[in-house]
């Protein structure tokens, strides 16, 4: 499709005189006084003078993809993508999640999360099942929120601070020989530009088995000896090693100059990382993409399990949960590299949360090499010189053709 120029119907409706947005967020990087739930960060009545009534959300089914849209009373919409794991947890979204939000003030964002998060009816299924539903209407109602403002989604934030990403070119297999991910490792590099790349080692959640005999380390040594010194070189066990085998591992990724080593032992396992983060000299710890606790994120920060904190942007409850784990990580002393293997609508979030985070740390994933993307939205996260330029419309920058939400089967658990 051609690009759409996007109106907002904010213009139509009146918002107050823009402000500075920084100016009110003094609290953000304030550390934690023991809270079971983090201050509040945002202040978004002062930004959005008038109510942002949620009146309907919707499922839609269309073009291959699974959307939520949250409608407000002035019928304005926020959009998001269902990541695939929604297949199996739509009637906790539908039946559980939803209802805290029909009806509410979307500016009231925070305190809905909140309200959620102390519900008795709700804690019971904590986890990424819960989460995960809430930061699919989140991420959506924030949408929503920049839609109406006429902003992009991040000026909620802070200020924009860099309007490209540096990305690494992301291999998400085990399948293959190192001689065959070096390969198409080469080709990536060469179709993206990208100075850097990450691959998987260990046999993921398989207790120490590799993926193949050897495979792990074999690897890394033909990475360096083909690449030299000049590729920035990322390492992701998905919880592959118990604590002896991840120190082991370790030593081997150091002295193969890896930058960083994410998630080496069980994910939960957080002493046995945090003996690995305790033991490096040259290389970072990363981990946390399956978390979802604020409590648990407080208590990763503050023991320094990892040395870069990942949330996912999805999984751990959407954008505003996203930057709590920001703001523990800034009062730890941390880096942050939000967890975002995608390169479809889904990677939008996480772009809006990278073009202000200060502490972003090094490359940002994505996923292979150039890609040939559909029609059905625009801008794409084309990966050019090694980076992809952040969305500048208002939301979370993306324009859809809205003939597929006119034509789309509607979605009940």
């Amino acid at each position: 499709m051609k690009r759409r120029e996007f109106i907002s119907k904010s213009a139509l409706i009146g918002l107050s005189p823009r402000i500075d947005l920084r100016n009110t967020f003094s609290n953000l990087y304030k550390e934690e006084n023991g809270n079971t739930y983090p201050n509040h960060i945002l202040d978004i009545r002062s930004v959005i003078k008038f109510s942002v009534i949620i009146q309907k959300i919707e499922i839609l089914e269309n073009v291959g993809n699974r959307f939520i849209v949250v409608t407000s009373k002035d019928g304005i919409q926020g959009i998001t993508v269902l990541n695939f794991r929604m297949e199996f947890l739509l009637p906790i979204l539908q039946k559980l999640i939803q209802p805290f939000f029909i009806g509410k003030d979307a500016r009231d964002v925070e305190q809905i999360l909140e309200t959620i998060a102390h519900d008795r009816g709700v804690y019971k299924y904590s986890g990424i099942p819960l989460f995960n539903c809430i930061g699919q209407i989140e991420i959506a109602v924030m949408d929503l929120l920049g839609k109406t403002a006429g902003i992009p989604t991040s000026d909620f934030f802070g200020k924009r601070i860099r309007n490209e990403i540096q990305m690494y070119v992301s291999s998400l297999t085990r399948e293959s020989s190192p001689e065959e991910e070096v390969t198409n490792l080469q080709k990536q590099l060469a179709e993206t530009g990208a100075k850097a790349v990450k691959v998987k080692v260990g046999g993921r959640m398989r207790r120490k088995a590799d993926a193949a005999p050897g495979r792990s380390e074999n690897l890394i040594r033909l990475l360096r000896k083909t690449f030299g010194d000049g590729l920035t070189i990322y390492a992701d066990a998905n919880s592959s090693f118990d604590l002896q085998e991840g120190l082991k591992m370790a030593g081997i990724l150091e002295e193969n100059g890896i930058s960083i080593f994410e998630e080496p032992c069980y994910w939960e396992d957080y002493a046995s990382n945090q003996k690995i983060a305790a033991s490096l000299k040259t290389m970072k710890l990363a981990g946390g993409e399956q978390d979802t606790s604020y409590l648990r994120w407080r208590d990763i920060a503050q023991n320094k399990v990892y040395h870069v904190l990942q949330p996912d942007l999805y999984y751990n409850g959407g954008m505003l949960r996203a930057f709590y784990v920001e703001k523990l990580a800034i009062a730890n002393g941390l880096r942050l590299a939000p967890h975002s293997p995608k390169d479809d609508p889904l990677a939008a979030p996480f772009f809006q949360l990278a073009s202000v985070s200060p502490i972003l740390e090094g490359y940002q994933e994505f996923p292979g090499g150039k890609k040939k993307y559909p029609d059905w939205y625009y801008p794409h996260f084309d990966i050019e010189n090694g980076f992809i330029k952040v969305p500048t419309g208002p939301g979370l920058g993306l324009e859809y053709d809205y003939s597929i939400f006119k034509n789309a089967k509607i979605i009940n658990s």
